[in-house]
């Protein structure tokens, strides 16, 4: 009794790892797979035993072309979707290599090693030049969790990195003790929205560069205190209005666009936020947004497709950081 126990979760084991639509194991295979493990059976017993996962709602179908066989029909997670999962793993800067290759191979076992076979020639990313070398990082987002969770203060060591006169890479660090609120991933990088008890306001500091994070004991800092939130962070509000998670007060900002950008605005900001006709050329739009040097970045990317109408300072956080560069170009080529 003890045996056909094992014998039936081994073949759903066997099927789960070996078997898919393009490769289907058959009895004999099955058999044969099982006297490797030491059990030994008929193909009837593993007939009863298909039938009986089946009943169990194991989606277990049979296929007698291409070739004859047994097959797990569908899984929790589809190959396509597996593929993105990785991708994304891959792609994500503040996972280290040895961590991404480990999550990788965990992902894989959601489906059959054939199909992860013929997934993994497909897929391609650059994992090392971009991934981060901090090993802590599952260690820091667990505990980050934790201090939001209970509204506690954090203290860690942050690293930048920096190159010296002399073009030697260094590392400064700075100890902080903040009241954390939130983490969001965003410009392929995993941010902590915080808050610096010498500030009232809200800072955004990257997790991969923290090291040595300890829960402290201290009550964070009431939301209310520090933000326009009163008891509960608006992370997708908080995201819409950060460009290139520059910190900076919010400010309501109208610009002139050309009419190619309707959909990239909409994309932007939300499907919310007013699209006023100017003429047969542009349009008008007010959003809110942190007024920043990413802010001013972000619009001067679009060149002469976005004229920014107010606030004025903004306009004249723009024409100062447009004459800078005008400047370097003017001195490079040696004109007046």
């Amino acid at each position: 009794m003890q045996n056909n126990r094992l014998r039936i979760l081994i073949i759903y084991q066997l099927l789960e790892k070996y078997s898919d639509e393009e490769n289907p194991l058959s009895t004999t295979e099955l058999v044969e797979m099982l006297e490797e493990r030491g059990i030994k059976c008929e193909r009837k017993s593993i007939y009863a035993d298909i039938e009986a996962l089946n009943e169990f709602g194991c989606d277990i179908m049979s296929m007698k072309t291409p070739k004859r066989g047994f097959f797990i029909a569908s899984r929790k997670f589809e190959t396509p979707e597996v593929m993105l999962l990785i991708d994304a793993v891959k792609s994500a800067g503040f996972i280290t290599p040895k961590k991404t290759n480990s999550l990788v191979e965990k992902l894989k076992t959601l489906i059959s090693d054939g199909q992860a076979d013929a997934m993994e020639s497909q897929v391609y990313v650059d994992t090392q030049s971009s991934k981060c070398d901090n090993e802590e990082i599952y260690i820091i987002i667990d505990r980050l969790h934790n201090a939001i969770m209970q509204k506690k203060k954090v203290k860690f060591i942050y690293r930048r990195r920096s190159i010296d006169m002399m073009n030697l890479k260094k590392h400064t660090e700075k100890t902080f003790i903040v009241s954390p609120y939130a983490l969001i991933w965003k410009n392929d990088h995993y941010y902590l929205i915080c808050n610096y008890p010498k500030y009232d306001n809200l800072m955004n500091l990257r997790i991969d560069r923290m090291k040595r994070l300890e829960l402290l004991e201290k009550p964070a800092r009431p939301l209310r205190e520090v933000s326009s939130y009163i008891d509960e962070f608006d992370t997708q509000d908080y995201s819409s209005k950060m460009f290139n998670m520059f910190s900076g007060d919010e400010c309501e900002v109208t610009l002139k666009c050309k009419l190619h950008l309707q959909e990239e605005m909409l994309d932007r900001f939300g499907s919310s936020i007013p699209l006023t006709a100017v003429d047969i050329n542009h349009f008008e739009t007010m959003v809110s947004a942190t007024l920043s040097d990413g802010l001013v970045s972000w619009i001067m990317q679009y060149g002469p497709d976005i004229e920014v109408i107010a606030p004025q300072e903004l306009i004249d956080m723009i024409k100062t950081k447009s004459n800078s560069i005008l400047k370097v170009y003017q001195t490079d080529s040696g004109l007046n």
